[in-house]
């Protein structure tokens, strides 16, 4: 099967494959602007951009973290990891993936659209006027990131009938992704909502309002995958963990490593501050919240709604954007360290176009 170029909006990606946008820090300039150099949609995360280069107002009395969501989503750490990025992929369409449950979600969607981001890609939550903030960007790209066929059509409605748009493309995230979930803890596990049933009735939603394409997430790992993702109805598929085994992932060599070493019975859902199940590896750092041991919970970043000032964080036992920072920084005994269901497969690391090639031509490629 030969993949065939998907069009998001006025932009041609010729390989239809969107790398996932991974924070904190696991997919910035390097990473992403690799990606697109090989014909795939490379994806920014806007999570926590005021660590790139320390361009946020740190506290040092806070242990050198941004003050405030204004801080932790810096504007200034934003573009210049776009201007990094283009440095090296030139005017190569590229992404930047934005939470629908970031504080100042209003704010970071203008900062993209000015900082020259061609795609934005929203989940996390229902971006039900994600339009209203790119009215003088019409240029730009929208791709929200689904979890069922309901969720597109409330979208498609409200976006219809506030702002005469459609989106340009959609995500359908199934329950093996890494991170968050947009199903509860027993969703996750039930066979009706996994992927393969998820994409044909997405696909007749869909119909309903036009066409665009439908990008198939979670669980996609290799050519077989992705064939059996477009064969169901899906015109592309984003992936996130098999990105992180590549060289020019922006994780730190311990991120990296911890996948590499993580069994199958390691990867667990888990109780996360912002209401829903996340995905990720079983470590150290929950031996040490069942001890009541794990370290002490502040809400310096205040980063995302759902955690209401840290209250959740507490009720969880820990703050997401520190064990987050803990893992982009290689810190194994209280990272938080996300990965898909199938992130026991990685293996090595390898370049990025070491791995395009061997989602577009088999493993053996």
């Amino acid at each position: 099967m030969q993949l065939q170029p998907v069009k998001i909006g006025q932009y041609e990606i010729k390989i239809p494959i969107i790398q996932g946008g991974m924070g904190l820090g696991i997919s910035w300039d390097k990473l992403a602007s690799a990606v697109s150099m090989e014909g795939a949609l490379g994806v920014i995360s806007s999570v926590g951009t005021g660590h790139y280069e320390n361009r946020a107002h740190i506290s040092k009395e806070l242990n050198l973290k941004p003050l405030g969501s204004e801080n932790f989503y810096s504007r200034e750490g934003l573009k210049a990891i776009i201007d990094n990025a283009r440095k090296k992929c030139g005017d190569m369409p590229l992404g930047v993936n934005i939470m629908y449950a970031a504080n100042d979600y209003a704010r970071v969607v203008k900062d993209a659209c000015e900082a020259g981001f061609n795609i934005i890609i929203s989940g996390a939550g229902l971006p039900t006027n994600l339009p209203e903030f790119t009215q003088n960007f019409k240029h730009v790209a929208l791709v929200p990131i689904v979890s069922s066929a309901k969720a597109l059509k409330i979208i498609c409605k409200r976006w219809q009938q506030r702002y005469n748009r459609l989106p340009d493309a959609v995500v359908l995230e199934g329950p093996l992704s890494g991170g968050h979930q947009g199903f509860t803890y027993e969703q996750c596990l039930d066979p009706e909502y996994q992927l393969e049933k998820l994409i044909p009735q997405v696909k007749a939603e869909i119909k309903e309002w036009g066409d665009f394409p439908l990008f198939a997430a979670g669980g996609i790992w290799d050519k077989e995958d992705i064939k059996k993702a477009i064969e169901l109805g899906a015109d592309g598929v984003q992936m996130g963990t098999r990105f992180i085994g590549t060289h020019e992932c922006d994780a730190h060599e311990n991120l990296k490593q911890m996948l590499i070493e993580a069994k199958q019975e390691d990867i667990k859902l888990i109780k996360s501050p912002v209401g829903y199940p996340a995905r990720g590896i079983n470590t150290n750092l929950f031996s040490l919240i069942e001890k009541k041991l794990a370290p002490k919970i502040q809400c310096i970043s205040n980063c995302v709604a759902p955690c209401q000032r840290g209250k959740e964080a507490k009720e969880v036992g820990y703050c997401i954007a520190d064990r987050l920072f803990d893992a982009f920084s290689g810190v194994k005994e209280t990272g938080l360290f996300f990965t898909g269901a199938n992130g026991y497969k990685l293996k090595e690391i390898i370049s990025v176009k070491e791995l395009i090639k061997k989602l577009t031509h088999g493993e053996n490629a």
